[in-house]
């Protein structure tokens, strides 16, 4: 009786060492003997910039529905987060939300909750977490330039290290998780896929950040959130988030002809001329402790993969390579944690032919309703490029706006939209039967005549309306 012939090794390449490919690796770590993670810069030790991670300057949350994809691939990791001193800030009860209908209420029984911190904290606690399983290694400094294999089937991918030598590394699983300036689109015309149809839908928003010594411990500090308001042309928005050892990340935006500047000098009179003063006066009472940083790239991109005919085995795309979105709607950590469990739950059913095809319809489904939402906002501005509004949008840009006028007096509909929001549940939740009276109702309570802040709160913000008089 012959000996029966060795297992192969089976090997996963992720290409990129972002949030999205940390969790990726780890999605498919139980089904592969090897998971090595292809990255073109060096990954810091600790709580550092990463190279490559223009967004890393711009505030950042994590929905409760993205931590909870987080922690059921790594369980512990949203703990360990609070323990290098990100905060979880329950909604909407440690949220100061300035919607365009209105103050929303600070709900005391919160059904959902965001994780703030800075991106770099958020980033190492996540590779940590990663890099203590064995079988998941990093090249550093390396680069992919193509894919091995043909339209059928991808066989790995073709390397180029720091030096310029080139090398190839077979795979029994390509994961592209190189976000915004994937190759993928580019790699499957040279094998001869095409009508691949990309969206973008770009507002032309412009984001400046600037972090901040909070003149108060930030343990229990809400959120500031000053939103735009497409319909009344208020189109500039901005917000404080509590982060790590007692900080604010304040974020300023704007639309094109009015946008925010790197200038440090214009960071706290841009802030005055938001939809209301509230930002601008806590930031006279605290120290900034960086230069402002500014970026443009704020469109909603999206490849429809799922939509190609044909698609090649042993290849799935993930995280912004898939769909990246303008980022004042938080969502895209949350969306890259969903995608990397639909595809743990796809490899978990049994890697076989089909499986990219099945992860990849998968990974679709969890970027769509972040992506109805980010889309349906962003086609409302004046300013917007690659889609104009349809009657039906401005009639569900009504509706909406309905309902959170509704929210700010009815803690039935806040948490019906908190629900989508946080990615709990779909858009089309909105449409119950439940929803529809509540907005046909109509708000419960009064609307506030500003931001509903603690007695605690309220003295920071008049200290440092204070010293804007003093001045």
């Amino acid at each position: 009786m012959s000996e029966p012939s060795p297992r192969i090794p089976r090997r996963a390449v992720v290409i990129g060492g972002s949030i999205a490919g940390m969790l990726a690796a780890v999605a498919v770590k139980d089904h592969f003997d090897t998971i090595e993670i292809v990255e073109a810069h060096a990954l810091p030790a600790g709580a550092e910039p990463r190279p490559g991670v223009p967004q890393a300057a711009h505030f950042h949350t994590l929905l409760s529905g993205g931590a909870e994809a987080i922690d059921e691939l790594l369980p512990g990791t949203v703990d360990q987060l609070l323990a290098a001193g990100a905060n979880r800030i329950p909604v909407t009860t440690d949220m100061v939300m300035y919607s365009p209908e209105g103050w929303y209420r600070r709900w005391e029984n919160a059904t959902h909750y965001l994780v703030t911190a800075s991106r770099d904290l958020t980033d190492s606690v996540i590779r940590q977490q990663v890099l203590k399983h064995p079988q998941v290694s990093v090249r550093e400094h390396t680069k992919v330039v193509s894919l091995l294999g043909d339209r059928h089937r991808i066989a790995g991918v073709r390397l180029r290290s720091a030096d310029g030598t080139e090398t190839e590394l077979p795979a029994q699983l390509v994961i592209d998780a190189s976000g915004r300036g994937t190759r993928t689109p580019r790699w499957l015309a040279e094998l001869g896929i095409i009508g691949l149809v990309d969206e973008r839908i770009d507002s032309g928003l412009t984001y400046a950040s600037r972090i901040y010594q909070a003149p108060v411990p930030t343990k229990g500090w809400p959120v500031i959130n000053l939103q735009a308001n497409a319909r009344g042309h208020q189109l500039k928005a901005g917000g404080i988030i509590p982060i790590e050892n007692d900080r604010w990340h304040v974020s300023l935006i704007g639309p094109p002809g009015a946008e925010p500047t790197r200038n440090a000098e214009d960071f706290l009179p841009y802030a005055r001329s938001l939809r209301h003063p509230v930002v601008a006066d806590l930031l006279e009472h605290a120290e900034p402790l960086t230069e402002v940083t500014v970026t443009h790239t704020t469109a909603n991109v999206r490849h429809r993969y799922e939509r190609l005919k044909s698609w090649p085995e042993s290849l799935v795309a993930v995280g912004d390579s898939v769909a990246a979105f303008n980022p004042v709607y938080g969502q895209g950590m949350a969306v890259a944690a969903r995608g990397a469990l639909a595809l743990h739950n796809a490899v978990s059913a049994g890697v076989t032919d089909g499986l990219a095809r099945r992860a990849q319809r998968a990974i679709a489904a969890t970027v769509d309703a972040a992506w109805t939402l980010s889309v349906g906002s962003d086609i409302h501005f004046s300013s917007t490029k690659g889609k104009d509004p349809t009657a039906a949008d401005r009639l569900l840009q009504r509706y909406v706006s309905r309902l959170s006028r509704t929210a700010t007096g009815s803690h039935q509909v806040a948490t019906a939209l908190t629900d989508v929001l946080m990615l709990r549940a779909s858009p089309a939740s909105l449409l119950s039967p439940r929803v529809l009276l509540a907005a046909a109702v109509g708000p419960r309570r009064p609307q506030l005549g500003g931001p509903p802040l603690s007695p605690a709160e309220r003295r920071v913000l008049e200290q440092g309306a204070a010293s804007a008089v003093a001045e």
